[in-house]
């Protein structure tokens, strides 16, 4: 049976308006067929658009087959839409009928392959690498001739399992509840709701975003399932068909595309353009305890933000960038920081604002404080993270107007400090490749606000230095309950003004040997400075770098 394009709307329409069901831009149907039924959208002819297809790839009718369309009803509005418009998709038996019992062996090779993962190994490198069929040498042939016809019906057997094939079904088990093999069916038909429902959300009208190759959102993913998380591309006896799955949904196992994310391609971090979920997940590393007026980093770049870029309009349409932001609360009542997340274009520069990827901040006064993330991505969802910040150092003063006072005991304001006032400096760590550091050094981006001189130490764990076998000098002027650390590479500052450069710290052959051991290693980076007051500023950083 083949319907065309004309019958499905007539029969829609008919079926809206006899049940007196919702129109409008805020509702979407679906029609979806049983086996043997095609739909085409034209005259079907052997070069006609059909769910279905005859001959191979690089024939017309194969190129021009398909696995499922959107489209929309709108006799008053037909390119902006309106209350009476019926926004749809058509989503034809593509299923095949792996496994299903059920079915005529007619209805169960309908465009199979092509609408599932088109037989593309996932384990292969690179993934998208098309499973072949491995071709016999002579000796193998020859084997193989000399074998009875028994022996060759089950070695083709065994062959037709290990080239291309379908994924779906990927159950767990054979036979199910009504005798077959076919539960993962209903994986493609499920996939394939869901990747006209982006596209009729984000382009009802056939008139938006559209790439140069005139694909939707969901057609930049197409037929890509990374990353999968169990079964196997070898296909199984009964269903001829492979175990992959990507994602557990409620005990379940499913084989989805993964979907598009145009933040991606707007910046470099994280840069993965296509995924199987949305992430927003604050995390940030702040060492701890430490010394009050010390300049403490808080780095939040190990932070989990999918939706960091994105596209806003002004009232009047205008585009503008539109990026994911963070919000520090320091926990001690001073100001909060705010700014952008990482990858926007003002974090080129860590040090520069409005980045707020890493901050820096000191404690005035000993105690315990809760220091918060916040992070808003830009489609608004808002998540926040929070960490305790032990500060070693004397207790905050009574409030002004309080017994024993300054200002109550000398009848004014309190005496305003004489000494010129320290440096200030920032230091944050380029590259968290644990590999990369060990061959060139550790790579700190640093910044002053005048000229100073000092030093910079990369800070390890005693405990763990011992057990590596590393010997140095032990750190001295960490805050009471910091644990023991030793040096274990050290640079020289001179600065002959205000500034930001790069500064590199070089690890002697022993300790990067050592170090290469680890899969991921926490050190601490010290930054001492001074100016020519003799005031001094110390900034205390902690770094997790990994393979």
């Amino acid at each position: 049976t083949c319907l065309n394009n004309k019958q499905v709307q007539e029969e829609l329409s008919g079926f809206v308006a006899g049940h007196g069901l919702p129109k409008g831009m805020g509702n979407i149907y679906y029609v979806l067929t049983p086996p043997g039924v095609t739909v085409c959208l034209d005259g079907g002819t052997p070069a006609g658009h059909c769910s279905d297809f005859h001959g191979g790839k690089g024939e017309a009718s194969y190129e021009h087959s398909f696995c499922s369309y959107h489209a929309a009803i709108s006799p008053t509005a037909p390119v902006f839409g309106d209350a009476n418009t019926i926004l749809y998709g058509v989503v034809p038996w593509i299923a095949g009928g792996l496994g299903d019992s059920h079915l005529t062996e007619a209805d169960q090779a309908q465009n199979g392959v092509a609408c599932q993962d088109g037989g593309f190994d996932p384990s292969s490198t690179p993934p998208e690498k098309k499973e072949t069929v491995r071709e016999k040498g002579a000796k193998e042939i020859k084997e193989f001739e000399e074998k009875t016809k028994e022996e060759k019906e089950q070695q083709e057997a065994a062959e037709a399992l290990q080239g291309p094939h379908q994924q779906e079904p990927n159950q767990a088990s054979c036979p199910t509840s009504d005798g077959g093999c076919d539960v993962g069916l209903a994986d493609l038909i499920t996939n394939e709701i869901a990747v006209e429902q982006q596209n009729i959300v984000t382009n009802p009208m056939l008139d938006a975003w559209q790439d140069p190759a005139h694909n939707e959102v969901t057609d930049e993913c197409r037929n890509l399932f990374l990353p999968t998380i169990g079964g196997g591309t070898s296909a199984t006896e009964v269903p001829a068909a492979g175990t992959l799955f990507n994602q557990v949904l409620d005990g379940g196992k499913y084989y989805l595309n993964d979907t598009f994310n145009l933040a991606a391609l707007r910046l470099s971090y994280p840069g993965v353009s296509c995924l199987t979920g949305v992430n927003l997940v604050p995390q940030f590393t702040a060492p701890n305890p430490v010394n009050a007026g010390e300049i403490v980093a808080f780095n939040g770049m190990e932070s989990d933000v999918t939706l960091d870029a994105g596209i806003s309009y002004t009232s009047g349409g205008a585009p503008q960038a539109n990026y994911a932001t963070y919000l520090w609360n320091f926990g001690d009542g001073t100001e909060g920081v705010a700014g952008y997340a990482p990858g926007a274009p003002a974090c080129s520069s860590p040090w520069l604002s409005p980045c707020a990827a890493s901050v820096f901040h000191a404690y005035a006064y000993g105690g315990t404080y809760v220091v918060t993330l916040t992070v808003t991505d830009v489609a608004g969802d808002k998540t926040a993270a929070s960490q305790l910040v032990s500060v070693a150092g004397p207790t905050a003063p009574a409030p002004s107007g309080a017994p024993g006072s300054a200002a109550s005991s000398s009848g004014g304001a309190a005496p305003k400090p004489t000494s010129a006032p320290p440096p200030r400096a920032t230091a944050v760590v380029a590259s968290r490749s644990l590999r990369n550091v060990l061959r060139k050094g550790l790579t700190v981006r640093y910044a002053v606000n005048e000229r100073v001189a000092g030093h910079f130490e990369v800070l390890l764990a005693a405990s763990l230095a011992h057990r590596l076998g590393l010997h140095g000098p032990q750190a001295a002027g960490l805050a009471p309950g910091t644990p023991p650390q030793i040096v274990i590479g050290k640079a020289i500052l001179v600065t002959t003004g205000a500034g930001a450069n790069t500064a590199h710290i070089q690890f002697g052959k022993s300790t990067a040997s050592r170090l290469a051991r680890l899969h991921n290693v926490t050190v601490l980076l010290r930054l001492i400075v001074r100016n020519s007051s003799a005031q001094s500023s110390t900034v205390l950083t902690a770094v997790t770098l990994s393979h």
